[in-house]
């Protein structure tokens, strides 16, 4: 039988949302970027609406989206990893996240994914990560928190 070996890859987009499996996406991504040196960037989008220009400033949202990816930055440091970090506005997340990934030649996105149920029950899963699997040039792995952790 052929030994598990861990997944390699030279470059890895991780999406931040500012949600609960952030953290668990950065730590993976360290883990797994190690023994093979593979370069992280974190990417987090903050989503324009029409009204506004792509350079609008916004401010509140940026000290928010900045303190997203500091956080992530700290959870490298933690583990020893080297992060990069970029903070894009867009008007759809998912287009901006699969045009990073394509545009640093990254050959792996990670993405998270709360548990949320819509009313009636069915699981949601977001027009990001649809966006992502439907259109990024790179393998896509999407990380689901545990259920009981989900915040309606």
């Amino acid at each position: 039988m052929p030994e598990a070996s861990t997944p390699v890859f030279r470059r890895a987009v991780i999406a931040l949302s500012g949600g609960s499996v952030d953290a668990s996406m950065v730590r993976l991504a360290c883990d797994l970027a190690r023994p093979a040196h593979g370069e992280l960037i974190a990417v987090h989008v903050v989503e324009l609406d029409w009204t506004q220009p792509l350079d609008a400033d916004v401010a509140e949202r940026s000290e928010e989206a900045q303190r997203v990816l500091d956080v992530a930055e700290g959870i490298a440091e933690l583990l020893h990893s080297k992060l990069d970090s970029v903070l894009v506005q867009a008007r759809d997340v998912g287009a901006a996240i699969v045009d990073e990934a394509a545009a640093r030649d990254a050959d792996l996105l990670i993405l998270g994914l709360p548990y949320r149920t819509r009313f009636g029950g069915d699981f949601a899963i977001g027009r990001a990560v649809t966006y992502a699997l439907k259109n990024a040039p790179c393998a896509v792995w999407v990380v689901r928190e545990p259920m009981g952790k989900e915040s309606q």
